[in-house]
Formats: structure tokens, C-alpha cells, sequence
């Protein structure tokens, strides 16, 4: 199944929030059209590296074309303008304002496809006082709220391991496409969407918004616990870890009976979650006094047949070979491995099919389809450097 089959997607993007934007988009079939510059998106020039190539950059990628035009020549930027107005679709995650200012802007490329979709992904969105300031995802996960309600409990401020923020602002990013496509359906009519990683990641915070504006509490950094519900982290076993998440009164009275303290539930101390959250120190060691005597294997077989939510704490190797991933394929294994987006249809898992392309290696193509380009003057094109 592919869903976005027949779309065309120009993509301007580089880095991750929007090349991971179209990557999910190439995934559910739609053709998408990377546009680079001669030198290529940064990321093809960061690590790791296999056979040469940026493992970064293939796997945000995937099943896209390239092609790499010098947009400050007159005759690429009017390609590039030729190219986009052909599209369903324009991507970009240039600054607020260098896009129209070099002639790709909505304005000009709507004048010529009034039911053109047009994405803007940028750190702190195209108004307010922030939109020029330089974003990578460790500055917006900072000024989000997200750092200062992430560490462990009297520590440091942490990140997420993951660039959540790009990634956010890219899944947003896909999704505002997706329906504006549904909209243009109804209507006709295309549009401009505004999407920022700022806006995007502070969305998420779900229970810090809860803390903040309803209970009017400070969010404070609890490690792996959970600040609202407890037990609800990490426990040590006889030989690591596992994480056990209790919300409800039957989990808990469950927990108890399985880690032989049938009364705990009774206990004066843990008789309600916020109970149990104020005396998290003396539950946690009750349950520890149980599971620091277990294998982590004989841990997770017990909470399991206890239907308890509860996991090992696996490594990307050990998540990426479980029979579970094979079964839901977590990774498309070809050429090279691939990681693409994780919804079925109907009993299938639409993922892009082809790896991520060499640089302007569909030039000939693209440059045929969109604007009528033959062998001739493709030749002149690359010998005045318009073309790579």
C-alpha cells in the first residue's frame, strides 16, 4: 500500500527536522525530490560513515531523489522555481526569510500553483521574538521546559539522548502536510504551514503542563520515576535491572502479593499514589528487597504471569534483533539497513523501498520530467556549474 502514491514532494530540507519530515512522507509512496546544493545537505558530510556514505544522512533519506542545482545562478533558481511549481508539495528549513528572499518563498510559487502545499519547518517558527535565532535541538529542548524537568532527582538539567526536538518538529511537520492534502481535497486550495520544533517538543509536555497551569507546581527532575505515579522506575535485580510501571490499585495490590507483601496496599504509607510518591524511598526498597533476589530473566517471567507492566532494559542492539522487531519489522534489512515509519494498513507497513541517493545522481531524470531538460542542454548546464 502506498497511501501518498502520486504526490510529488519538493524537498529543501537539510540536517534532520525536515529531511526526516519528507522521509516519512517517501515512505507512504510519495516521490520525493531533494534538492541540494553542490556541496550536498551537511549531514552527508557527518558521521558515521559506511562505504563513504553518511549513516545519518541514509536514513533520513530514504527513498528520495536527488538532485543538486546552484540556486545563486539565475538558471538554477528558475529550475528549482520550474521544479516546485510542478509539485503537490514544497518542504524548506531555510531561516525565517531566506526562502523568499532568494526568489522560493510561498508568495512567488503559489502565483504559479494556488493548490500548492507549502511546509516551513523551522526551530522557533516564521513570527515572535525568537524566529531568528539559531536552533539545533539542544537549544529548543532548553528553553522548552523539557531539560529542566529531565535528570536525576537534585541533579543537573539533562537532554533526551534522542533529538527529539528535530524529530518532533518533522513528525509535525508530516502531519500538517497530510492533512492540508486531505483539506486541498475538499477545497482546492493549497496552503502554508508554519511548523516549529519549539512549538512541536512544549506540545508534548503533557504533565508538566498539568503540574504548571492546574496543580501550580514546579516540575521537578525525578530521574526515572514517574512525578505523579509510583512505583513507576528502575529496580534492581541480581544482575541489572528491570522498570515496573504501576498506575492503577489493582497493579498495586498485585505487585504486593507477588513480591510476598500482600498488606502494603493497607500500609498508611502507600495507601494512594500520591501517598506512595511521597514515601517513594521506603516502597521502592520494599519492592528491592524482592527483586535485588531475582535473575532479571526470573524478574520479568514473574511480572509478566502478574500481568504487571515491565521491562529489561535492552540496548538498540538487543531492541533491533527481538523476535518482536522481526515480527513488527522495526528494520527493513536490503543493501544496508533501513528504519522507516512505523504504521501498518490493512496488514501492511508501507517503507520506502530504496536507499537514500547519491548526490544529484537523478538529475537527468528530474530535470526531464519537470522542465522539459534534453541531453544537450543538460550538458551545458553542468559545464557552467548550474548543475553538479
Amino acid at each position: 500500500m502506498k497511501p501518498l502514491d502520486g504526490i510529488k514532494v519538493l524537498d529543501l530540507t537539510r540536517v534532520l527536522a525536515g529531511p526526516y519530515c519528507t522521509a516519512l512522507l517517501a515512505d507512504l509512496g510519495a516521490e520525493v525530490i531533494k534538492l541540494e546544493p553542490p556541496r550536498g545537505d551537511d549531514y552527508r558530510h557527518i558521521g558515521p560513515f559506511l562505504d563513504g556514505d553518511s549513516a545519518l544522512f541514509s536514513l533520513n533519506n530514504r527513498g528520495k531523489k536527488s538532485i543538486a542545482l546552484n540556486l545563486k545562478d539565475p538558471e538554477g533558481l528558475a529550475l528549482a522555481q520550474q521544479i516546485a511549481t510542478g509539485c503537490d508539495v514544497v518542504v524548506e528549513n531555510f531561516r525565517p526569510g531566506v526562502a523568499d528572499k532568494i526568489g522560493l518563498g510561498p508568495d512567488t510559487l503559489r502565483a504559479q500553483n494556488a493548490g500548492l502545499i507549502y511546509a516551513r519547518v523551522s526551530g522557533f517558527g516564521q513570527t515572535g521574538p525568537f524566529k531568528d535565532l539559531p536552533a539545533y535541538d539542544l537549544v529548543v529542548q532548553a528553553m522548552s521546559g523539557l531539560m529542566a524537568a529531565t535528570g536525576e532527582e537534585g541533579g543537573a538539567p539533562l537532554k533526551t539522548g534522542e533529538s527529539v526536538a528535530d524529530l518532533m518538529g518533522g513528525l509535525f511537520g508530516s502531519w500538517a502536510i497530510l492533512a492540508a492534502l486531505v483539506n486541498r481535497g475538499r477545497t482546492g486550495q493549497g496552503a502554508v504551514l508554519d511548523i516549529a520544533m519549539y512549538d512541536a517538543l512544549y506540545s508534548l509536555l503533557t504533565t508538566s503542563h498539568a503540574l504548571h497551569f492546574y496543580a501550580g507546581q514546579t516540575p521537578e527532575r525525578v530521574g526515572n520515576r514517574h512525578p505523579l505515579s509510583t512505583p513507576f522506575g528502575c529496580f534492581a535485580t541480581r544482575d541489572g535491572q528491570v522498570v515496573i510501571a504501576v498506575l492503577t490499585p489493582a497493579q498495586f495490590a498485585r505487585l504486593a502479593d507477588l513480591i510476598g507483601q500482600p498488606d502494603l496496599p493497607q500500609d498508611a504509607r502507600f495507601g494512594t499514589d500520591s501517598l506512595r510518591t511521597r514515601h517513594e524511598p521506603a516502597l521502592k526498597a520494599c519492592i528491592e528487597a524482592w527483586s535485588a533476589k531475582q535473575t532479571t530473566e526470573d524478574a520479568m517471567i514473574a511480572l509478566a504471569e502478574a500481568q504487571l507492566p515491565s521491562a529489561p532494559i535492552w540496548s538498540i542492539a538487543e531492541a533491533s534483533t527481538s523476535a518482536h522487531a522481526k515480527a513488527r519489522t522495526l528494520v527493513q534489512h536490503g543493501a544496508r539497513p533501513l528504519v522507516g515509519q512505523p504504521v501498518w494498513f490493512d496488514g501492511e507497513k508501507p517503507m520506502a523501498q530504496t536507499p537514500a541517493p547519491g548526490l544529484s545522481a537523478d538529475a537527468t531524470r528530474i530535470l526531464s520530467d519537470f522542465c522539459d531538460v534534453d541531453a544537450a542542454r543538460l550538458a551545458l548546464l553542468r559545464d557552467k556549474g548550474v548543475v553538479l
